[in-house]
């Protein structure tokens, strides 16, 4: 990793509208595990079964949904060395924000403001009412489902209630992901962290800022569908890499 990183440290140097992409990788010191990882998520749950059709249509899918959510882990997860990392480069005003394709809300829990943080599949966070828009912190939700509502209603209205996650078959928030460009196209580097750019339209963004003439640093543990693109690539855990990073450059 060494060679690799100090080469990582010279591209990077002098830049000062670095973004930040980041995927579920950058979380795993968190306790949160990924996805598509040998241990992730998908692994060990079909992803087909929680499209956003079945999860309007089948009250055992939303009742699995929300027995899933409580025993993510997410709600107790706290920031690891990562996220503080970015905190340090936003601080030292080289950081021009972070996309992310998380859903932890972990970014802001570090320090980042919300201004600097573009989710692009929403925020566990915080539950939203299909039909009237009403909203609460998911704790309050939960706070239900641990109480033996399984398929909690909307209080206000009756409706579907969903955690403001972007599920598969839903579409993409566009007003993020017209924030996500416009951040890719004003960065004079981009950073990739803990995802396999696997997903999109998601993995669009690092590709526009390069596109754009950003230079590009992979950081994750094992390949991802872009390492062909990249200028470097780290292949370390995430936590030590941009913590690397933060104490050289700023």
């Amino acid at each position: 990793m060494k060679p690799n990183l100090d080469r990582a440290i010279e591209l990077l140097r002098g830049k000062e509208r670095l973004l930040a992409f980041t995927g579920a990788g950058i979380s795993t010191e968190s306790g949160i595990p990924d996805f598509r990882g040998p241990d992730g998520v998908w692994k060990r749950v079909d992803p087909a079964e929680f499209t956003f059709d079945k999860y309007v249509n089948r009250a055992e899918t939303r009742i699995r949904s929300w027995e899933m959510r409580k025993q993510s882990g997410v709600f107790e997860a706290k920031p690891n060395a990562a996220h503080r990392a970015l905190v340090d480069l936003w601080v030292a005003g080289l950081l021009s924000g972070v996309v992310t394709q998380n859903i932890d809300g972990l970014h802001q829990a570090a320090g980042l403001p919300d201004e600097a943080v573009v989710e692009l599949h929403g925020n566990v966070q915080r539950v939203e009412c299909l039909e009237c828009e009403a909203g609460w912190p998911t704790s309050v939700v939960m706070a239900r489902v641990d109480a033996g509502e399984g398929d909690p209603r909307c209080p206000e209205c009756g409706g579907l209630i969903k955690v403001s996650v972007i599920s598969f078959g839903q579409a993409m928030p566009v007003l993020e992901m017209q924030r996500a460009s416009e951040l890719a196209r004003r960065s004079d580097a981009v950073l990739a962290v803990g995802s396999t750019l696997s997903v999109y339209p998601a993995a669009y963004v690092p590709l526009e800022a390069k596109q754009t003439g950003s230079r590009y640093v992979i950081v994750n543990q094992g390949p991802t569908e872009q390492d062909n693109l990249a200028d470097v690539i780290v292949d370390g855990a995430a936590g030590e890499v941009l913590s690397a990073f933060a104490d050289a450059l700023r």
